[in-house]
């Protein structure tokens, strides 16, 4: 499996907060993207220090507290999906994939609880 990045990524209550947080610590707004899973719209903010270390920031209204997760970015999200089914990690959202003109998506969670958002960047 092809890995294309891996980087923190943070679903949080308070968006702005965390994200004044990494400015703070010398990241800054790379790009952000905007999907719908669920029936909801949903925005992350890439940010990145000069380093070139990575987070992102994903605001969100249904959990009971912030959730860390690490995002996967794979060059072939099928591949990489069906891996991580056989080691016993389940889709969140059951079989939904989220899917975009530029993306490709699933958080996966393991058997013991730790979580990865799959994605795969799909280009033009």
């Amino acid at each position: 499996m092809k890995f294309t990045s891996f980087q923190p990524l943070i679903l949080t209550l308070k968006p702005e907060e965390t994200i004044a947080t990494f400015e703070a610590l010398g990241f800054e707004r790379n790009h952000k993207i905007s999907f719908t899973t669920n029936g909801k719209e949903l925005t992350t903010i890439c940010m990145k220090n000069a380093d070139g270390f990575r987070v992102d920031v994903t605001g969100v209204t249904d959990l009971p507290q912030d959730r860390i997760l690490i995002r996967m970015n794979v060059a072939d999200f099928d591949e990489a999906y069906d891996m991580l089914v056989e080691k016993g990690f389940r889709n969140i959202s059951g079989d939904n994939v989220v899917e975009t003109r530029t993306n490709k998506s699933a958080m996966m969670v393991s058997p013991s609880g730790f979580a990865f958002d799959l994605c795969q960047h799909i280009k033009d």
